[in-house]
């Protein structure tokens, strides 16, 4: 039995494209691995540390290779209790929207929670990075306007390049990505680009796992 950790960055819900299209995933998901587990993080309700004072201070001790103080450590177990969660699941599915080309803060923070040094990567003697999670992913994107491959807009996406590149960084490199573009056009359109983004996450769940 595996574990898929669903984290949602959304905060619409109901009127969510992402969401909209995770949810369908999820069903395809559970009906194609009925005994995998799935674990729900809404970054929307998670109460996650702010990477400050003693936080900021035992990371630095840790790149230094030097130990923690009693109130360092205790500070730091907020954040290993967060990068085990994550670590703990084999596959991974992300929704979210794009704010302003890139990422919602919310997905930020927590990103900034879960990459640390000794628990999500490392630093080889050479200086050279390793990534520490192993596993696989599926990114679902929704955009208001279109910035995929032929629309021209590419270099404006720093949503998905991010989200890509921060996974590989942690060692997650095999990475299966949904877009639902544009969300900000006629209904007509809209309806059809959900829709597809609807049956391609179902083909995506019924293959993978």
């Amino acid at each position: 039995m595996a574990t898929l950790l669903y984290v949602e960055a959304s905060p619409r819900k109901e009127r969510s494209a992402s969401i909209e299209v995770a949810k369908a995933f999820l069903d395809a998901y559970r009906q194609s691995n009925p005994e995998d587990s799935v674990d729900v993080l809404d970054l929307w309700a998670a109460d996650l540390p702010e990477v400050d004072g003693a936080i900021l201070d035992a990371k630095y001790r840790i790149l230094h290779g030097q130990q923690h103080t009693g109130e360092e450590a205790a500070a730091w177990q907020t954040i290993v209790n967060w990068t085990d969660r994550f670590k703990q699941a084999d596959h991974y599915l992300f929704s979210l929207p794009m704010w302003n080309f890139g990422i919602p803060y919310k997905l930020k923070h927590f990103v900034d929670v879960i990459v640390q040094p000794g628990l999500t990567f490392t630093v080889m003697e050479d200086g050279q990075y390793q990534g520490l999670v192993e596993g696989k992913a599926v990114a679902i994107y929704a955009r208001g306007g279109a910035y995929g491959e032929g629309t021209g807009a590419e270099a404006y996406d720093q949503q998905k390049p991010y989200l890509t590149n921060i996974l590989g960084f942690m060692g997650i490199t095999d990475v299966t990505s949904i877009l639902v573009e544009p969300t900000l056009a006629d209904a007509e359109q809209v309806g059809l680009t959900r829709r597809k983004a609807v049956e391609h996450a179902k083909e995506v769940a019924l293959n993978w796992g």
